[in-house]
């Protein structure tokens, strides 16, 4: 399935994409992320409409959005940095998702604003010290296109702390829909790309990832909790702007457009 959810007149709707691409609106007002729960209310979904004539919210609201840095080694060499022995791991609060079709804002003193599309996991069942890589990928309950923007200046040049760069408001894409995991026979098969006003700048696959989703899962929960309707945000390729020679950044009026296989395009404007 794809699970998507939009903007009503009564607020906020789940609903899926139906094979022909149009959306069928779920029974009731959102519910709190709850795959179980995902077959039968989509059993019971409302006549379709045109995906044009929709507007899409983010799929979820993840209670955390856990990153993972310089997890493909052409990205690292991109930024003169070797690729690491373990990942690297930040966070992105909450408050910066935004839908798949918002405007993506320059934060104020933002001077370097770059962009990352990556592949998130969104995470189905409580996981705490997983045992391996099998047990991993149990949890996992589906796949969701990310931009995980990055203002450089604060990242980089503002004390070192990566968190600075990456947690301005709407600096997370998310969606258009949560792909599930039946519908994904080998998460590192999944083609990502990423233009800029119709320039192609990234254009990759998750088969080169240092370090595949199985083993981030099961990593990660090593380390914190994860629960139903986080995300992990897997890494981008190489092709961000600040490895573009000479390097090249956000400008207001500029547009992005992301996709990947199956989880659909992202087309934000920046402002």
């Amino acid at each position: 399935m794809r699970l998507l959810r939009i903007h009503t007149d009564d607020g906020l709707r789940d609903a899926v994409l139906t094979d022909d691409g149009r959306v069928a609106v779920l029974p009731g007002a959102a519910e709190p992320f709850d795959p179980a729960r995902w077959g039968a209310r989509a059993s019971a979904a409302e006549p379709a409409v045109d995906f044009e004539s929709v507007r899409v919210a983010p799929p979820l609201s993840p209670g955390k959005i856990v990153c993972v840095g310089l997890n493909y080694a052409d990205h690292a060499a991109e930024g003169g940095q070797q690729a690491p022995a373990e990942p690297i791991l930040f966070m992105k609060a909450p408050d910066t998702v935004v839908g798949a079709y918002d405007d993506v804002v320059i934060p104020r003193g933002g001077e370097k604003t770059d962009w990352e599309v990556e592949l998130g996991v969104v995470i189905g069942r409580t996981a705490a010290y997983l045992a391996d890589e099998a047990e991993a990928m149990e949890h996992v309950a589906g796949y969701v296109l990310v931009n995980d923007v990055s203002e450089r200046h604060f990242q980089l040049e503002r004390g070192g702390q990566w968190d600075k760069g990456k947690n301005a408001a709407t600096f997370c894409p998310l969606g258009p829909w949560i792909l599930t995991a039946d519908e994904v026979p080998d998460p590192q098969a999944i083609k990502l790309g990423l233009d800029v006003n119709g320039a192609v700048l990234q254009d990759s696959s998750t088969a080169e990832m240092i370090f595949g989703v199985a083993n981030l899962v099961h990593y990660i929960s090593q380390f914190m909790t994860l629960y139903p309707g986080d995300v992990i945000s897997t890494g981008t390729p190489a092709g961000v702007g600040a490895g573009q020679k000479p390097p090249r950044y956000l400008r207001a009026g500029d547009v992005m457009r992301a996709w990947g296989d199956g989880l659909g395009e992202q087309v934000c404007k920046v402002r």
